[in-house]
């Protein structure tokens, strides 16, 4: 299945349309773009892949195509990657190299393309070769891009300049490259938690009792990694990490909410888990060195005591949600090993509002009311937490 995923509207490069060939002995694929682009396609493994990195750009190409029989080519996601530079992650059947790549002007018949033709390999072949392409024009935009970074978005409080409120950092889960869960009516997973997102940081705003932070506010991918170390910079006293699910069963239905455990509460909270840590594999990240910083991050002695801070607010925003009349999984508590969720200092949860695989259950995640619903029970959660940990720290 092929999966567009559409990027802020906001760039000058159009990508028109893509195309996929079946050959005798190659498959080719095609991305056409409104103007003569500079870009960087690079090879992964595990699962095998294609990379295609180009300046900022606005899809405006509709649905991409089915894959033809006897494709080697069997998905595609594309999106923001990072502020100024939109990723293409071609999924491949089966190991494969790239023959020749080049690029197209424009002519009578179509605008400037993209093209990139591959053929079959063995898997340890792949592997031997994996591929760093660099067009004309790509080490100058790149290093002209390298300053800029993610940024948290800070927004402002009711209480201007008052260090003693607590900061709550709010994520929105997935984004740009990487779509997330999606929905029985085709929506995404991404477009549904940023919209609660920013329902959260209003509600949390209006207050005036807390300083919010958005890990991104706009349709961007960002590393797992980054989004706690947002939260440390942050100085946040709570990160909530927002998501939504499928399941096979369209039945089920409900909130829950995880915090971190090596060893989880049952299969179903492993198998989210896996799902959720390879968000920064299916958009084409490099993983290098994070198992040495996930190491390092699980031996700080720190830990401890924010999992059971965590733990603590998860259990009340249980019990407030509950009373909010929220449906909710069985067992709604679960713990797993969450990568994003693994920050030694700063408490930290991650919220499955519910299954866009439920058709009535999608029906009201799409729902401004029922996010606003959800939102003020989080609202309540958070204030009933932290009165709880002001008690317990003069005791």
């Amino acid at each position: 299945m092929l999966a567009a995923v559409l990027s802020p509207a906001t760039a000058e490069i159009g990508v028109l349309q893509t195309r996929i060939g079946v050959h005798p002995t190659y498959t080719r694929f095609v991305l056409e773009v409104t103007e003569s682009v500079s870009y960087r396609i690079l090879t992964l493994a595990d699962p095998f892949r294609i990379v295609i990195d180009m300046p900022e750009a606005e899809w405006r190409g509709g649905n991409t195509p089915s894959s033809p029989p006897g494709s080697l080519i069997g998905g595609l996601r594309y999106g923001l990657f990072k502020p100024g530079v939109s990723r293409v992650v071609i999924d491949l059947n089966q190991p494969a190299q790239i023959m020749r790549q080049f690029l197209l002007d424009a002519d009578e018949t179509a605008g400037h393309r993209i093209v990139v033709d591959v053929a079959a390999t063995d898997a340890a072949t792949f592997r031997d070769n994996i591929a760093s392409i660099e067009s004309d024009g790509w080490e100058k935009y790149a290093t002209a891009q390298a300053s800029r970074k993610h940024a948290a978005v800070k927004s402002s409080t009711g209480a201007a300049g008052d260090e003693n409120i607590p900061t709550i950092v709010i994520d929105a889960g997935h984004g740009g490259v990487d779509p997330g869960a999606i929905g029985r009516s085709g929506i995404y997973e991404k477009a549904v938690v940023l919209l609660m997102a920013k329902e959260l940081d209003r509600q949390l705003r209006a207050t005036g009792r807390y300083h919010t932070v958005l890990t991104r506010d706009h349709d961007i991918y960002i590393p797992l990694r980054d989004r706690f170390e947002i939260a440390h910079k942050a100085n946040g006293d709570l990160f909530l990490s927002l998501h939504v699910n499928t399941h096979k069963s369209r039945e089920l239905e409900g909130f829950s909410v995880y915090t971190l455990s090596e060893n989880a509460s049952d299969k179903e909270a492993a198998a989210l888990a896996a799902k959720e840590n390879k968000s920064d594999v299916l958009a084409g990240y490099d993983l290098s060195g994070y198992d040495e910083q996930t190491a390092f991050i699980l031996l700080d002695l720190a830990q401890r005591d924010t999992s059971k801070t965590s733990w603590r607010f998860a259990q009340t925003l249980v019990n407030n949600l509950s009373n909010e009349k929220i449906t909710m999984l069985r067992k709604p508590h679960r713990f797993a090993g969450f990568a994003v969720l693994k920050s030694p200092t700063v408490p930290s949860v991650l919220v499955e509002v519910g299954y866009l695989s439920n058709k009535n259950e999608e029906r009201k995640l799409k729902s401004p009311d029922y996010q606003r619903k959800i939102a003020a029970g989080i609202v309540r959660a958070i204030d009933a937490f932290f009165e709880t940990e002001a008690v317990l720290s003069r005791s």
